[in-house]
Formats: structure tokens, C-alpha cells, sequence
């Protein structure tokens, strides 16, 4: 019994001793492999992506040291095409800020067996310095930045061609601004980045007007609107003018977001216009029933009327109105004929605006013609104003026939005279032709028993003067 309990106690003890052994095999493992992390990493450590696990401050020095060295920037342009900025272009090196100490100072070696589950990963700036001076030489002595390599950006614009105005797209060019790529190469190296876009940056200039802008687009609207009208005015006689994209666009101001026309510059056209062709009281020739020519409306009128006197007849243009509509055709971009407006209207527009039809009365001669057609069908002797009382007919004038009136009286200072027709053409002053029994007509009866300024003629003559005419029909006296 005594042997058994004695191996029995052997055995255990050599158990004890056993585990005892074992135990310190471990510790001493254990603390071997602290004392091993003591100045190194940690297993499963990572540091800027960099398996470090179990290297010495030393060792992670070199390999920054080597990564340093070897950097290199890739500057991403415009075109897709690539430049590089090596650590050697900038003077870059490593700067021992023993920041590696301290991380692996942080660590706890004591417990280098958890880190084989952790997977520690470590982030660290890297103490690199630069030439700066060196960096922006680089910088400066891109391609990008040479000139014959860059095309500067340009504003989308209106441009004019033969069929009317059209938006010439931007140009984006390749323009880079020095001051944003500097900064954005600094940040870059200064974070250890290796590639930066410099349109993803907005380093770019750009233009400041876009093709889809909306003023721009505006514009280009109202000015094909206006100078797509193209209209004429008739005066007669092929007298045409034509208001069309050339004349118009001379017309045009910008305002604001649109173009639109200069009022005043179609005022002065259309005063331009009336200055041509406005007839009234103007200056005139005119072809007598012999073939003289002689001048009419030139200010020696002589007569009741006292002062110049040019007559009354002829075309007289309302600018006002006239500049009106020709602005309200053109905004709407019209095309065709329009017509401007008169505040006087002769019976012809044309060169000749007498026509066939008028009355042609001579002074001299005392006698009367009126023309229908161009041809004579009334020719008659009269009696005019007595030149020697005061009372002479106006005369080397052209006027219009104001009225046509039958049974009526003609009223004086020191007369009350019946009359069947009444053709006034000088209103202001009451003179015009009318029929009157006289014994005798022609001559020079005006000079002792003349008017008071009418056009005194026989009933039949002037009843057929009164059946032909109308009310503007022309009356010539000289």
C-alpha cells in the first residue's frame, strides 16, 4: 500500500513540474516577444498603407525615406493628357519628426498577441520638406502653361451672316489659372496625395458666357425678329424705298436683355422721307397750256393776301403717325407694302402729283383751262381780281379745290352776290371760281371793273368746271 501512495506522489509531482515547465516556457515566450515589440511594431500593423508589422523605427524610416524619394505628383489636365512633378524636381526629403517613435511608443507591447486579431492600422503625415522655390519652378515650367500650347477661353457671341444672327458657341480653351494650380500642387504634395485633376479642381479659366444663356438668347431672338421684316413704301412713279435688314439693323440698341429699335433713328428717316417727298406749298414747275414752263410756290405770290403765300396743295406726310406704324411693321417683323400717313393729300402720287385733271388759270391772258385726262375740255375766258383796288387773284401758286358747292351767296363788305357753283380754293382769303353775269369776260376787264379776288366765269363754262373737278383737285394761277 505504502509503495502505491508513493508512486502515486511522484507522478503527481512530475505533473506539477510538467505544467511547472511548461508555464515557464510560455512566460518566457511571452516575454520574449514583448521584449522583441518593445522598439517595433506590432503584428498586423499597418501604417499610410505600409505593412510595418514587426519593423524597427529604423527600418520604417528607410522605407519612408525610399517612398519620399520616390514620389512623384501626376497632374491630371483638361485634355485627358498627364505632367509629373518629381521629388527630385521639388528638392523633397524626408524629415525625421520621430513621429514613428511615437506611434510605436503608443503601443502596448504587453499585449503583442491581441494585435494578431486587430489588424492596427495607422495614418501619419510624413515629414517631408521642399524647395518651395523649387516646386513653383516646376509648376512654372509646365506645358500647360506655355503659351504656344494655350488657347485662352472666349465668350459665346452673337455673330451676323447671310441668313440673319446666330449664337457662335464658347470656346473653353485651356487656360489654366497659375495662382489655383500653384495652390492645388501644394495641398497636394503637402498631403502626400499623388494625382490631382485640375478641371476637377476648377484650376481652369472659363468663359463667362455660355451659349445657353438667356439674355444672350434674348438678343439673338429680337434681332432676327426685327430685321426679318422688309417693307416698302410706293410714292409712284418706281419711286420705291425699301426698308429691309441692312437699313434696320442700323436702327438697332441694345437694352437691356434684347435689342430694339432706336426710336428717334426712325423718326429721322421718315422725316428724311417727308423732306423727299412732301409736295405741299412747295416750290414747284409747271408746264403752262402753251409749253412754258414756269415756277410755281417760289414766294412771289402777289394778291389779296398779303405776305408770302405758297399755296395750298400737295402731299404732306404725318411723321408721327408714319414713324408709328413703320416701328409697329418692323417689331412685328412684317413684310410688303405699307403706307404712310398724310395729313394732306394731292389727287396723284408721283413725280407729277397734279395728274390729268386740274385747273389752270392765267392772269395775263384772263383766260381759264381745266383738263381732264390731260386733254382740254374747258377753255373759257374769266375776270379776276382788280389789281388796282387792292383786290388782285393770288397768283404763281398752286392750290386745291376746298369745296364744291351749288346756291349759295357770296358775302362782302358792300355786297351780297347769288351764285349756282362755288369753287373755293383759297379759303383763308374767301377766293375761288364761281359763275357771274357779266357783259363781257376776258381782256382787261379785271383792271378796271375787276373781283374781289375771285375767278368770275360764264355759267356754262363753269358748270362743266364744276361737273369735272373734285374736292383736291389742283388749281394753277400765274
Amino acid at each position: 500500500m505504502q509503495q502505491k501512495k508513493s508512486r502515486k506522489r511522484r507522478s503527481g509531482l512530475a505533473a506539477y513540474i510538467v505544467l511547472g515547465s511548461i508555464l515557464l516556457i510560455i512566460a518566457a515566450a511571452y516575454l520574449v516577444m514583448v521584449n522583441h515589440y518593445t522598439n517595433r511594431f506590432l503584428p498586423e500593423s499597418n501604417l499610410n498603407g505600409m505593412d510595418v508589422s514587426g519593423m524597427t523605427p529604423e527600418e520604417v524610416k528607410k522605407d519612408i525615406q525610399a517612398s519620399i524619394t520616390s514620389y512623384q505628383l501626376t497632374i491630371k489636365k483638361l485634355d485627358g493628357q498627364e505632367e509629373v512633378i518629381t521629388s527630385k524636381d521639388m528638392g523633397r526629403e524626408y524629415a525625421d519628426d520621430h513621429k514613428v517613435e511615437e506611434l510605436i511608443d503608443s503601443q502596448n507591447q504587453w499585449l503583442w498577441f491581441e494585435a494578431l486579431f486587430s489588424n492596427e492600422r495607422y495614418e501619419m503625415t510624413a515629414g517631408a520638406v521642399y524647395d518651395e522655390n523649387l516646386l513653383k519652378a516646376s509648376v512654372d515650367g509646365l506645358d500647360c502653361f506655355k503659351p504656344a500650347l494655350v488657347t485662352a477661353p472666349e465668350d459665346a457671341y452673337i455673330q451676323e451672316d447671310v441668313t440673319g444672327y446666330r449664337i457662335v458657341p464658347e470656346v473653353e480653351g485651356n487656360t489654366l489659372d497659375k495662382e489655383k494650380v500653384m495652390k492645388a500642387v501644394k495641398e497636394a504634395v503637402d498631403a502626400g496625395k499623388t494625382e490631382i485633376d485640375l478641371a476637377a479642381l476648377e484650376c481652369y479659366i472659363k468663359p463667362e458666357v455660355y451659349r445657353d444663356d438667356a439674355r444672350l438668347n434674348s438678343q439673338v431672338e429680337s434681332l432676327n425678329r426685327l430685321t426679318s421684316a422688309n417693307v416698302y413704301y410706293d410714292f409712284g412713279d418706281e419711286r420705291i424705298e425699301i426698308i429691309g435688314r441692312d437699313m434696320i439693323k442700323e436702327w438697332l440698341v441694345e437694352d437691356g436683355d434684347i435689342y430694339r429699335l432706336n426710336d428717334t433713328s426712325v423718326y429721322n428717316y421718315v422725316a428724311a422721307l417727308a423732306e423727299k417727298y412732301d409736295t405741299y406749298a412747295m416750290e414747284r414747275e409747271f408746264t403752262t397750256h402753251d409749253g412754258r414752263t414756269i415756277k410755281l410756290n417760289n414766294g412771289e405770290n402777289t394778291g389779296v393776301y398779303k405776305g408770302e403765300y405758297r399755296g395750298d396743295y400737295g402731299w404732306v406726310m404725318n411723321q408721327e403717325e408714319t414713324a408709328m406704324g413703320l416701328i409697329e411693321a418692323v417689331n412685328a417683323g412684317q413684310t410688303g407694302q405699307i403706307e404712310p400717313v398724310w395729313l394732306y393729300e394731292a389727287m396723284r402720287l408721283g413725280i407729277d402729283d397734279i395728274g390729268g385733271t386740274y385747273v389752270e388759270i392765267s392772269i395775263e391772258e384772263q383766260k381759264m383751262w381745266c383738263y381732264q385726262d390731260y386733254k382740254v375740255v374747258v377753255e373759257t375766258p374769266v375776270v379776276t381780281g382788280n389789281p388796282n383796288t387792292g383786290h388782285a387773284t393770288p397768283q404763281g401758286g398752286c392750290w386745291a379745290i376746298d369745296a364744291k358747292i351749288t346756291d349759295t351767296f357770296l358775302v362782302g363788305e358792300d355786297y351780297r352776290a347769288p351764285v349756282k357753283f362755288w369753287l373755293p380754293f383759297d379759303s383763308p382769303n374767301d377766293v375761288g371760281i364761281h359763275d357771274l353775269e357779266r357783259s363781257e369776260f376776258g381782256g382787261t376787264v379785271y383792271q378796271s371793273n375787276g373781283s374781289h379776288g375771285c375767278v368770275n366765269t360764264p355759267y356754262d363754262a363753269v358748270e362743266q368746271i364744276f361737273n369735272i373737278v373734285s374736292v383736291g383737285t389742283a388749281v394753277i394761277v400765274y
